[in-house]
């Protein structure tokens, strides 16, 4: 089948004839799911004016509104999918989205549904109603006539996602899942590693990988031509770590931050101020060390290994967060190169 390429834009951003070209689909981010089930547009409102734009370079493209908690109402995912009402109230937002504002679908980001730590007062009723929300929201999506508006799912890639979410459920509602399979070591993790590697090493005592996490959903029930990989623009640090083993799998006293995005990395990173790369050949993934700071992210190699893996094992594609992090496109043309047919 042919595969997706599909790019997060932040509302600020801006996409390119080039670049516009060579994507599927593109998610603006973020619109915000309010308490009363009402969408605010506010934050991708820039980028909006360049959809027509857009569509002209590549008729083909998809654009849908990636939707998260509005700002100050942290709880609105757990309320609105609560309630029946608010999720009707929802469905029509959606629809709205669609047919006023042009979009051609919604992309539900919530993270995440039972899980507590993103300043959320979530509930374990959850992963029950956040299933009778996909079905409400497919079924007022469906309403739309001339067309079939596409709703999305950007999903945790971890063992608790599924534990979180009926993905057997939901995905009969969805037409594909964006696994985040970045950022599986993170804020949450003392151990330096890499945070969107393809396999696991061995090692590395928090196990993760595209890999794991794309056969653990396959496991839970959403079939492949579903499933979308995530990679990673930007990269994530740990500071403060042993100079043992480059810096691999070493504990640093705080979590891995954010690091510079690939602009910056090629520009000052890359085998330059005392930084050297290094390349683990097992999980198909590079890191940078300079004695003391470690850095985790993808690079041209690392993507050519992850459309390799798409083509070879069937899924439906890739995409990426977050859009602006390579002005250059040298990541998205590898993405392109390797993974058209």
């Amino acid at each position: 089948m042919a595969k997706k390429l599909l790019a997060y834009v932040s509302g600020q951003g801006t996409v390119n004839e080039r670049d516009a070209k060579k994507l599927t689909h593109i998610q603006l981010a973020f619109g915000k799911l309010r308490m009363d089930g009402s969408i605010v547009t506010h934050d991708v409102e820039p980028m909006m004016a360049q959809m027509a734009q857009l569509r002209a370079w590549n008729p083909e493209l998809k654009i849908g509104l990636s939707l998260v908690n509005n700002d100050g109402e942290m709880n609105a995912f757990t309320t609105v999918c609560a309630d029946p009402a608010l999720r009707e109230a929802f469905g029509k937002s959606c629809v709205d989205v669609v047919t006023r504002l042009g979009f051609d679908g919604v992309d539900i980001d919530w993270e995440y549904p039972c899980v507590p730590s993103n300043n959320q007062d979530v509930s374990k009723d959850d992963r029950a109603n956040f299933t009778a929300t996909c079905r409400v929201l497919r079924q007022a999506l469906d309403t739309v006539e001339g067309k079939h508006p596409l709703l999305t799912l950007a999903a945790g890639a971890d063992v608790y996602y599924p534990t979180c979410v009926d993905l057997a459920a939901v995905s009969k509602d969805l037409d594909f899942i964006n696994l985040m399979t970045y950022d599986l070591k993170c804020g949450f993790h003392a151990l330096a590693g890499h945070h969107t590697q393809l396999y696991s090493s061995t090692g590395d005592v928090f196990q993760n990988s595209c890999d794991q996490a794309l056969r653990l959903f396959v496991r839970s029930g959403v079939p492949k031509e579903k499933l979308l990989m995530g990679a990673a623009f930007y990269s994530r640090k740990w500071e403060n770590i042993q100079d043992r083993n480059h810096g691999f799998l070493q504990i640093s006293k705080a979590g891995g931050g954010y690091g510079p995005n690939w602009a910056l990395l090629e520009k000052d990173f890359l085998n330059k101020n005392g930084y050297v790369y290094y390349w683990d050949d097992e999980a198909k993934a590079p890191f940078l060390f300079n004695g003391s700071t470690f850095l985790s992210f993808d690079d041209p190699r690392s993507l050519k290994e992850k459309c390799e893996y798409i083509r070879r094992e069937d899924y439906a594609g890739i995409f990426y967060w977050e859009h602006t992090c390579d002005p250059t496109g040298v990541l998205l043309d590898t993405l392109y190169q390797n993974l058209k047919d």
